[in-house]
């Protein structure tokens, strides 16, 4: 039905459209239209008259569900003919970026490859963050898997890192599915995509509803704990979860990881701020798998962080973070990126990789080109303003503000915790976990063998499953 004005807010335009989605789909295994919805939409930051434009050309094109369900290659038209409608709102890859990537080694892939907005969402009426800022029509995208049982107690959350998303299933597919560590037979996977993110979830791209323009400089500072409160209070209110088996992340997923084992003293101290239906006198997380991250944020990755934002604040297109709709600052979210790549991996990771080998031209060398490939390619998939917060969130991260301290508030996390660590992690060096697996009452520390440095967490699946499935299947 066609989008009246009188009703045109940006989230009621997105809820009929998740609902015709609903309708139209609901014998297909891909919801075209709610692809359509958050990620073409959201992500390519649509204006409210172009949002409203998609609904109008969605109502009149499926006329009726019969007809749709009767034929899918209408609606994979569909699906085409919007993605090349959309495709001037979204960022362009250049031609240098494309010459990058030919020219780039086979093993170029980053941590996460290519990645989007898909999933489902659910949008809250209003969010009010650490700081005491309010937020309104928040949408946090997320994916799950598996089904939650009848006493709701099933759940196992994972969480995603820096630049990753909701789509557990392409980042650590490995670990996910029948007789897998993340076993769907047993558990209800869900997977949420952080706050302040591009990837679906409310961040600086994200359109102001009192403004009707994205947020940019005027989004607020959020930390890992509010945006584990967001997804908490997305698990138990929309997911209907009362009891979390166990939650694992690696990096910024660790940091939420303990930010989730944290709820329940949390939620016991302040007993308003509970989610209904969650009894107290119970433990909300029963385990946890805390991964290359420590109880805090340290100087050392602090810096890294700063220094990777200085580089994007160097553009002068950053303008402040008030950049949509106008240039991007490409030069300094690419710095910022290839700033990543060196500490993530290790000295003796790109000598074994590049050595001292040139391009084919011999222009320059193939480490050099590995980075420019980098930085290039992730301009493609993210935006520089959620990676200015999102890092700025990451130097929050501390157990123990407002809670006593850090040794007390470890010490009142008591569920059993197996602390994994990457031997040449240099980012978040293995002290960081001996450190943690210390203050942690009841952790078992594991050190990983790898040559891959920090992204290890994520490369070494074969190591890290078996120590994961272990852990989760056995009794509390």
């Amino acid at each position: 039905e066609p989008i009246q004005s009188r009703h045109g807010s940006r989230s009621w335009c997105i809820c009929r459209l998740n609902r015709l989605a609903q309708v139209w789909y609901s014998d297909s295994h891909v919801p075209l239209l709610l692809q359509v919805t958050w990620y073409w939409v959201m992500h390519a930051r649509w204006s409210m008259p172009r949002l409203r434009q998609l609904a109008t050309m969605a109502a009149s094109f499926f006329s009726t569900p019969a007809q749709t369900n009767a034929s899918t290659r209408s609606g994979v038209n569909v699906l085409n003919h919007l993605r090349t409608v959309t495709a001037t709102a979204a960022r362009p890859i250049t031609s240098t970026t494309m010459a990058a990537s030919q020219a780039s080694p086979d093993d170029a892939d980053d941590e996460y490859g290519n990645l989007k907005a898909d999933g489902l969402n659910h949008i809250f009426d209003r969010v009010t963050t650490e700081s005491g800022t309010t937020l309104h029509e928040v949408a946090v995208n997320y994916k799950t898997f598996g089904s939650l049982n009848a006493q709701g107690d099933n759940a196992l959350i994972v969480c995603h890192a820096l630049t990753g998303n909701a789509s557990l299933d392409t980042w650590w597919g490995g670990l996910l599915g029948s007789k897998q560590p993340f076993d769907t037979d047993k558990y209800f996977v869900v997977c949420a995509n952080i706050l302040g993110s591009c990837y679906g979830t409310c961040g600086p791209s994200a359109i102001n509803p009192k403004t009707e323009q994205p947020y940019g400089s005027q989004f607020p500072a959020v930390s890992v704990r509010d945006s584990v409160r967001l997804h908490a209070r997305l698990v138990t209110e929309v997911l209907g979860v009362r009891r979390v088996h166990a939650v694992v992340g690696g990096s910024l997923g660790g940091m939420q990881t303990l930010e989730w084992a944290s709820l329940e003293n949390d939620w016991q101290r302040h007993p308003s701020t509970a989610p209904k239906g969650i009894d107290l006198g119970q433990r909300f997380v029963q385990r946890i798998v805390p991964m290359a991250c420590g109880a805090d944020h340290a100087p050392w990755q602090i810096a890294y962080g700063e220094a990777q934002r200085q580089a994007i604040y160097a553009d002068p297109n950053w303008n402040g973070g008030d950049y949509y709709n106008k240039q991007p600052p490409t030069a300094g979210l690419g710095v910022a990126r290839q700033v990543a790549m060196v500490s993530y991996r290790t000295p003796e990771a790109y000598w074994s990789k590049f050595a001292r080998d040139t391009t084919a031209n011999n222009q320059e060398f193939q480490v050099a080109a590995y980075l420019h490939y980098q930085g290039d390619k992730f301009n493609t998939r993210f935006d520089a303003a959620s990676y200015v917060s999102i890092t700025k969130m990451m130097d929050t991260h501390d157990l123990g503000r407002d809670r006593g301290g850090l040794e007390a508030a470890c010490a009142r996390l008591t569920q059993p915790a197996l602390v994994i660590g990457i031997s040449s992690d240099m980012l978040y060096p293995v002290t960081d976990q001996q450190r943690l697996a210390k203050l942690l009452p009841n952790a078992r520390l594991v050190t990983v063998e790898s040559p891959h440095g920090h992204d290890g967490f994520l490369l070494e699946q074969a190591q890290v499953a078996p120590l994961i499935q272990e852990f989760l299947e056995r009794p509390v």
